[in-house]
């Protein structure tokens, strides 16, 4: 197609002279735009060769290393009308935990595939907005540093390293057994790598578009609440601020439901007798499996000599750091005189004998738990007169008759760095000779060494840690755990009662 002739007076003569002007130098020109080619060509050449030293030149340091097919999650070829659910995981390992057990409820309850995002261990991502908590998660992807756990000892990483050890990924399927779980549940699951949400979707041969996604957008991270019956509502002094009603929600007609947190053990609002049915199971199917750190555990058990007591006392960050003396000392409270059977006069003397601090104490008040005692079990064997643990005691015994209760192997689960030389532990060190800690058991945890995740090349031993505390505490003849903790709570709901085949606690 030829360009429009131009209408202006004289163009016709300007096109002329400037045709004659450009005729001598056509052969410059062709000559100065090949080499501009030549130019571009040779840069672009050696961009991609200088990346490909850059990703590569780790390569003949690197060890071989199994990538098995069956540690990657298996696709199910789904059909083109199928209905999914997406949400947005962060924080901890519980708080993504109770995030995966709302999420399958709730995908169970709408009948839409859920998209399960890999649990992050480690370094989390706190929560912000959706829209920022969407960014995070696509940046914290490790896409593109496949050559980071290359670099050998020795040699300094590069920048886009830095950090890259802090944190890592694993499935689900990892820890708990959620193929059998999704089974038991008629729900079906897609585990997400972590990548961006869409490009994994796009990797999966899901197509969908933004006008057929429904969004909750969340600006804080009590905002949307779910309710199984419509004529229910959320007290006004509930801390949600919206109720979406689950049965108007599983009308929606877009493919994909993306929310954005799910976290909060109350985030469901459950009436109906089938809808908690459904999430005692999630629930009770939560409890770790790993075959690797089952048999850690065991053997752990085993040496404390497969009766002890445990207790779990977080005291590391935020609220339990500021409460940890009271803290400390309600759980002490608690193992002498309900677990130990000491009376008041006796527990008070004693703390007065052996607390760090110089004051007088009346009895901490302790609250009743009224979820466990909604749910109760069958009554425990009762404790032997004398303990015999594989592994030696950190203080002589108790030798009067009153005391030798409390030679009872102590198994304690906690966030501190160094317990046995914290001064919250210092009663507890005093009371009980045979108390322990998972640092105790180095020798046995070597087991774990090989555990290397196939996904990013980096150890998983020291991620696996809070993990096996729990398992070890959730075999111990009576548990205490710190209020408020969500580790706390799950082992003493779930994982202890498990162990014993009880029916396992709800709350929410």
């Amino acid at each position: 197609m030829h360009a429009p002739y131009s209408t202006r007076p004289g163009s016709s003569i300007s096109q002329s002279i400037m045709s004659t002007k450009r005729a001598p130098s056509h052969s410059q020109n062709n000559k100065l735009a090949i080499l501009i080619a030549v130019l571009a060509f040779a840069s672009v050449t050696c961009f991609f060769f200088a990346h490909h030293l850059f990703t590569a030149r780790f390569a003949p340091y690197a060890q071989p290393y199994p990538h098995p097919a069956d540690a990657l999650p298996k696709s199910i070829p789904l059909a083109s009308d199928t209905k999914y659910l997406s949400y947005y995981p962060h924080s901890g390992l519980h708080n993504q935990r109770i995030a995966l057990e709302n999420a399958i409820v709730l995908a169970q309850q709408l009948n839409r595939t859920l998209l399960v995002p890999f649990l992050r261990l480690g370094k989390p991502i706190r929560y912000v907005s959706f829209e920022k908590l969407g960014r995070f998660l696509a940046l914290g992807s490790k896409t593109g540093l496949e050559h980071c756990p290359l670099v050998p000892a020795g040699i300094p990483a590069p920048d886009e390293c830095s950090g890259y050890e802090e944190w890592t990924s694993i499935p689900w399927d990892h820890l708990i057994n959620l193929s059998a779980m999704g089974e038991n549940m008629g729900v079906k699951m897609i585990q997400w790598d972590g990548s961006p949400i869409a490009q994994y979707m796009k990797k999966s041969h899901i197509n969908i578009f933004e006008a057929d996604t429904l969004t909750l957008q969340d600006s804080g991270p009590y905002d949307f609440r779910f309710l199984d019956t419509l004529d229910d509502v959320s007290p006004t002094r509930d801390k949600y601020l919206y109720s979406i009603y689950i049965t108007k929600l599983a009308q929606a007609p877009e493919r994909l439901l993306q929310i954005g947190t799910l976290f909060g053990s109350s985030r469901l609002r459950l009436k109906q007798g089938v809808s908690k049915i459904v999430r005692r199971d999630v629930r009770s199917g939560m409890a770790f499996t790993n075959p690797h750190l089952s048999r850690v555990a065991d053997m752990i058990y085993e040496v404390l000599g497969a009766v002890y007591i445990g207790a779990h006392l977080r005291v590391g960050d935020g609220q339990f750091e500021q409460r940890s003396t009271d803290n400390a000392r309600t759980i002490w409270w608690k193992l002498m005189h309900l677990v130990c059977g000491l009376d008041l006069e006796e527990t008070l003397a004693l703390e007065q004998q052996f607390s760090p601090f110089d004051e007088d104490l009346d009895p901490p008040l302790i609250q009743p738990d009224v979820p466990s005692l909604r749910v109760p079990h069958p009554p425990l064997p009762p404790l032997p007169r004398t303990f015999k643990p594989k592994i030696r005691c950190r203080a002589p015994l108790h030798t009067s008759p009153p005391l030798q209760r409390l030679n009872i192997p102590l198994y304690v689960a906690t966030d501190s760095p160094n317990p046995a030389a914290d001064l919250l532990f210092s009663i507890y060190l005093q009371t009980f000779p045979c108390i322990f800690f998972l640092a105790d058991f180095s020798s046995r945890l070597t087991p774990l060494d090989a555990l290397i995740n196939p996904y990013d090349r980096v150890p998983l031993k020291g991620f696996l840690m809070p993990v096996l505390d729990a398992m070890v505490l959730a075999r111990a003849r009576e548990v205490v755990v710190t209020d408020g903790s969500t580790f706390g709570t799950f082992v003493k709901d779930v994982l202890w009662r498990r162990h014993w085949g009880f029916e396992i606690v709800q709350r929410g």
